[in-house]
């Protein structure tokens, strides 16, 4: 049985994530230990999800604090010294769902997770009846408002003359970023600021093509920056005063290099993934710091590595993949809420032209190659071959894909997709178009001879 992807367990609800499977799951997490929190996200199918999952848990003996309706990053804010589940689906579409698990804090690792894998398939009988658990409900948003507030206020300065639009999305960031980024003092226009899980203005994931109409909103108006989020307020994209989306990976390198500049430690060190911008290596390496990279979906087990073999000196400063930022000063979660109050406050301390203006921001592209499920493994092992020997000119490294590195610094990176039956291109460089192009012909080349 394979139950979790690279961000917990999702799918359609009419199938895959049913209450049969939440109540199973909740019985098997209720064996790691005494005290659970559980929350969810706007979707229609969440609080009888929520309400399956904690029955479970509680069958089990444990002890269930319901904190009701909830960004993903506040229940893994409440998930700290105990344990938690969050119902969501982060941004796919409202017919699916899903379970994320916590532990102090931060997400279940792989072997956490292939635990509750052999629970589920075996089963796990019920407490007996006079051993059942309790629930209790809390309110856990203020709180975390709050914290997000007094971290956010170390850095920059006060927003104050500053004017930020917020799409919401009709997803939980409705009750988080814009009543965060007021407390703060700037001024807020929010849209689609209403909690609706059929997400009827827009689709939950934050793209250039859903976000057209605020990015125009946001050109519009007086507005000096804007942020979008998706329907759990994980994920983050910022966008300029003309409504432009900054690239994800400059937003990156931005939080990157003011971490690793900020911090007062020997060996500061940046968690991010094989997929990221070389723009990302350029600021922190200026800054001081160093670059550790991990495969896409396992922040939290980068961060773990780097923490586990670390001599005195090294701490990890920022961890983040492509619009997911995980802040370990504030918590082991990933935040966009966070990022969009320490964001506000270092573009009002000195604009975000300015702190764009040291980022080399190179063409950058992603393609998706058609490629069965069935064929990646085979695809995958040739390119480990065929690549390095279509262009000898580069540096190759397999640990996550194969990713080719040029003298000029300019890379590509193939990788299969963990959730769709797409082989990944991607690609940064002065010539991208002409990179994507070769690589591309020899991806397609082996798809091509792995299916005769």
């Amino acid at each position: 049985m394979e139950l979790f992807g690279t961000a917990g367990i999702r799918g359609g609800v009419d199938e895959r994530v049913t209450p049969e499977l939440a109540l199973s799951v909740g019985r098997a997490a209720g064996q790691d230990g005494e005290e659970f929190v559980v929350g969810y996200d706007g979707r229609v199918t969440s609080p009888a999800l929520a309400d399956a999952v904690a029955s479970g848990l509680e069958s089990t003996g444990v002890q269930v604090s319901r904190v009701g309706q909830v960004p993903t990053p506040a229940l893994a804010y409440a998930s700290r010294g105990r344990r938690g589940v969050m119902v969501t689906a982060s941004h796919n579409p409202p017919t699916d769902n899903g379970l994320k698990l916590f532990v102090d804090g931060q997400e279940y690792d792989d072997e956490a997770e292939a635990a509750i894998e052999r629970r589920v398939e075996d089963g796990v009988a019920p407490s007996p009846w006079d051993a059942w658990g309790d629930s209790l409900t809390e309110a856990v948003l203020p709180a975390y408002r709050g914290a997000v507030v007094e971290y956010a206020r170390g850095f920059g300065a006060d927003p104050d003359r500053l004017t930020v639009a917020v799409d919401c999305g009709n997803g939980m960031a409705s009750v988080g970023t814009p009543r965060v980024l007021r407390a703060l003092g700037a001024d807020v226009v929010s849209t689609e600021a209403n909690v609706d899980g059929h997400f009827p203005a827009r689709e939950s994931k934050p793209t250039p093509e859903t976000l057209e109409q605020f990015s125009g909103f946001v050109a519009d108006t007086t507005a000096d920056l804007g942020f979008a989020h998706d329907g759990d307020a994980d994920r983050i994209v910022v966008l300029d005063s003309d409504g432009a989306i900054v690239h994800e990976d400059t937003v990156l390198a931005m939080l990157a290099e003011q971490y690793t500049a900020a911090t007062t430690v020997d060996d500061p060190v940046v968690v991010t993934t094989p997929n990221a911008s070389g723009r990302i290596d350029e600021r922190v390496e200026a800054a001081g710091g160093r670059i550790e990279r991990v495969r896409l979906g396992a922040l939290h087990e980068g961060i773990a590595r780097v923490r586990a073999a670390a001599m005195s000196g090294t701490e990890v400063v920022f961890a983040a993949e492509p619009w997911k930022h995980i802040h370990p000063a504030f918590g082991g979660w990933i935040d966009g809420v966070a990022s969009a109050a320490v964001l506000t406050r270092l573009i009002a301390a000195e604009g975000l032209a300015t702190r764009r203006a040291a980022i080399t921001e190179r063409p950058y592209r992603k393609v998706s190659v058609d490629c069965p499920d069935a064929r990646k493994p085979a695809v995958m092992a040739a390119l480990e071959t065929e690549l390095p020997g279509a262009f000898p000119e580069s540096d190759v490294a397999t640990d996550h894909g194969v990713r080719l590195t040029y003298p000029d610094d300019s890379w590509a990176l193939v990788r299969p997709s963990g959730t769709e039956p797409y082989v990944r291109i991607y690609a940064e460089s002065d010539e991208v178009e002409t990179l994507v192009t070769d690589v591309r012909a020899v991806v397609e080349s082996a798809v091509e001879s792995a299916g005769s």
